[in-house]
């Protein structure tokens, strides 16, 4: 009986432990961070003037990224600091990682840095890389 009990509570906590990781990787909608999905993204930033920044890695960004990204490491904290604080904050700010954790962080740091308008994509480069096949497939036909 008492090993069914703390399998019960092992469980409980788990289930608790993985809900909490999850919902920490996704960044929450603020009067500054807004979602965008990869519509929005082609629609409004792709071959427009933007401050289009991919926080991923430098080996992730150079296996391939969004056309006019640039790159800047959020894992870098303090080049990503000096970085940032050379872009306009009050000129919309467009953020990406691989599938949303970092994109969701990095996002937190620039509203705490003053910017005024981040929208996160938050399906990232996985999102986009889906996106590009699904019209590759297209064309085949």
């Amino acid at each position: 009986m008492v090993t069914k009990r703390r399998k019960n509570i092992l469980v409980s906590y788990l289930i608790l432990l993985i809900t909490t990781s999850l919902s920490s990787c996704i960044s929450q909608e603020t009067e500054h961070i807004h979602h965008i999905t990869l519509e929005d993204l082609k629609k409004d930033v792709i071959g427009k003037d933007v401050q289009l920044i991919d926080v991923r890695t430098t080996s992730e960004y150079n296996a391939g990224h969004i056309d006019d990204a640039i790159n800047i490491n959020y894992f870098e904290k303090e080049l990503f600091l000096d970085r940032i604080s050379k872009l306009d904050k009050n000129k919309p700010i467009y953020l990406y990682c691989h599938i949303g954790g970092r994109s969701g962080k990095a996002s937190k740091t620039l509203e705490k840095q003053g910017f005024k308008t981040i929208y996160d994509f938050t399906g990232g480069w996985k999102s986009w890389q889906k996106g590009l096949n699904k019209v590759k497939e297209i064309k085949k036909e």
